[in-house]
């Protein structure tokens, strides 16, 4: 299934994407698309519904962000080794884990913000993992059946925030609207190899990301392991997995975003967004 999120921000109803990809309003059946809906069990309610039984929402609505009530929005950084290199760091020996504000999530194609005194805003296509069922010393083994579903990301950077004022990347990270999530919520069952999915992302119609899932050096199962043995994952919880190179910061000389640049990507099978940079 594709689980999504639709209407004005703060007043998303939840949603599945049918056969011909139009937008189902499943308001009638669960409240909204959050850890609660995300078990196996709920999944599976979910997915004996005929969509045609179900409304059709309004033609040209908003794509909310694919999950509501996110408790964790955690990263993984440095996860591509080509990245890695334009970054000019070494590869990790061990998942480079960050954080990002939950207060930064938007819809897929909302505007992207440019914080007052911005000089370095980058751009990063990354895949989301989206936890539905607790995580707590899982196994690798373990940790796969914990993962409801995956979703596109934008890991939206401020470099100067992040790597120029004092330390800690969560700086440059969790600005507001820095984290578009969506635009569906592609359940783990209709992912057949999350470890070999292209991925892209072109600013004013130029691209400058064109990778695959299958450069990660730490793979989505590992990640959800290796975070729980440090914190509980929960239902709803975010992972962002990294991004392939590409970025602005690798640039020679370095690409930032302006107010007015409109950034688009996507990852294979897990739809696309687009955003426009505006001024905070």
């Amino acid at each position: 299934m594709k689980l999504l999120r639709f209407g004005q921000p703060g007043q998303e109803k939840p949603g599945l994407l049918d056969g011909e990809g139009r937008i189902r309003d499943l308001s009638g059946v669960v409240a909204d698309i959050t850890g609660a809906t995300l078990s196996d069990e709920a999944l599976a309610k979910l997915k004996a519904i005929d969509p045609a039984t179900l409304p059709l929402a309004p033609e040209g609505v908003r794509y909310g962000p694919c999950v509501a009530g996110v408790g964790k929005f955690l990263c993984i950084g440095l996860n591509y080794a080509d990245h890695a290199a334009e970054s000019n760091l070494p590869i990790p020996e061990e998942p480079v884990l960050f954080s990002k504000t939950t207060s930064c999530i938007i819809g897929p194609n909302d505007e992207v913000k440019k914080p007052r005194g911005s000089t370095k805003l980058d751009w990063e296509v990354e895949l989301g993992i989206v936890i539905g069922k607790t995580a707590s010393y899982a196994t690798e083994a373990e940790a796969e059946a914990c993962i409801a579903g995956y979703c596109t990301i934008n890991d939206v950077s401020e470099r100067a925030f992040q790597l120029e004022r004092g330390g800690t990347w969560d700086k440059g990270k969790g600005c507001d609207t820095f984290g578009p999530i969506g635009p569906w919520l592609v359940t783990r069952d209709e992912v057949a190899d999350p470890t070999n999915l292209k991925m892209w992302l072109s600013v004013n119609g130029k691209t400058y990301q064109d990778g695959s899932t299958a450069t990660m050096i730490f793979k989505p199962a590992f990640i959800v392991s290796y975070v729980s043995q440090f914190m509980s994952l929960h239902p709803g919880d975010v992972i962002s997995t990294g991004t392939p190179p590409g970025v602005g910061l690798g640039q020679k000389p370095p690409v930032y975003l302006e107010v007015g640049d409109v950034m688009e990507l996507g990852i294979e099978g897990l739809g696309t967004q687009k955003q426009t940079v505006i001024a905070a």
